[in-house]
Formats: structure tokens, sequence, C-alpha cells
């Protein structure tokens, strides 16, 4: 399968919650602000132990960056009134997603790593 239709499967998926079916390699890896997950079947069980924090969620893709085997995607995903910017690298390979590295924000800056005089 071509990067854009991964791209859009995966999306589509998770906002008809249908997440089981993601078009995701066994050895699928995704590195997050919370650390690594190695392996579909640990991920697809971490998120059937999550749901509340995982499903629901609508996405507003604002920018892609596509070539062959990877992608760069900007979005805001929106669940109720709970928005989470987020950019991600997703790598395929074999017509699967492999990998993603996702960046987000997870909480409060530290008292010493906020910027003086910034508003």
């Amino acid at each position: 399968m071509e990067m854009k239709k991964l791209l859009k499967s995966w999306f589509a998926k998770w906002e008809n919650g249908n997440f089981r079916d993601l078009p995701i390699s066994e050895d699928f890896q995704h590195t997050s602000p919370f650390g690594t997950i190695d392996g579909k079947i640990q991920y697809l069980e971490l998120v059937e132990a999550n749901k509340d924090k995982f499903l629901g969620y609508r996405f507003e893709i604002h920018d892609e960056i596509i070539d062959n085997d990877k992608a760069c995607v900007r979005y805001t995903a929106v669940q109720g009134d709970f928005k989470l910017e987020v950019s991600e690298w997703h790598y395929a390979r074999d017509g699967l997603i492999g990998s993603i590295i996702s960046h987000y924000h997870i909480g409060d800056i530290r008292e010493d790593r906020q910027i003086d005089n910034y508003e």
C-alpha cells in the first residue's frame, strides 16, 4: 500500500474506533514522550486497556510531507474539549506501518525550563 493510503487508513481507523485493524506490522514500534512500545500485540493491548484515552478523537490534519516509505504529519487530535497538537513520523515497509515517532507536549513545563519574559 502506498504511503498516502496508509496514512489515510491509519487516521480513518482511529476515528472509527477500529484500532484492532490498524495497518501496522507485527514488529511495529511506537515511540512517544511516554516511551517506546515494541510489537503490534503490546501496542494493541495498551490501547485496549486505555480506550478512554485513545478512542473518540477526530483529527485535523494541518501538514503532510509524504515520500515513498515515510511521511511526516502535523495534526490536532480533538476529543471533546481536549486538543492535542502532534507531529509524527510514520515509516512503512512491506505495505504496512512499521514504526511511528510521535512528538507532543504531555504536561507543564518545569519552572527551571521556563523562558523568562516570553509573552
